[in-house]
């Protein structure tokens, strides 16, 4: 399967689970992979062939600002929810980063793959 893939937006939302973390928004950075056929838009040159990813990207940050999960797992969830309500995403991959959560580390991050129903 071919791959259209986000990586690094950067989204500020309140998430966390102490008190102090739902005070102001907090940076965290969401990455897509979607596993969708290209071949129609390879053929035909047309982005209706394809995943609007700009339309897409709008969206994820936009529900991804308007949240308040206290978990990324949770974060990460709802964005593999939204990318595959286009029926050509076949399967996600969600990764969100929580830069500066831990002491002494750049990020944490989890990554979810999420398949359409059968």
């Amino acid at each position: 399967m071919d791959r259209i893939v986000v990586s690094d937006l950067v989204c500020r939302c309140v998430i966390g689970v102490e008190e102090w973390e739902r005070r102001e928004p907090q940076e965290v950075i969401v990455s897509l992979a979607l596993a969708v056929d290209l071949t129609p838009a390879g053929r035909s040159d047309r982005i209706e062939d394809s995943v609007d990813y700009r339309a897409l990207k709008k969206r994820v940050l936009a529900e991804a600002e308007a949240s308040s999960f206290s978990l990324i797992e949770a974060l990460a969830e709802h964005v593999a929810a939204i990318c595959l309500e286009d029926e050509r995403v076949q399967e996600v991959q969600v990764r969100v980063e929580k830069p500066g959560a831990l002491r002494f580390a750049r990020t944490v991050a989890v990554e979810i793959d999420r398949r359409r129903a059968r």
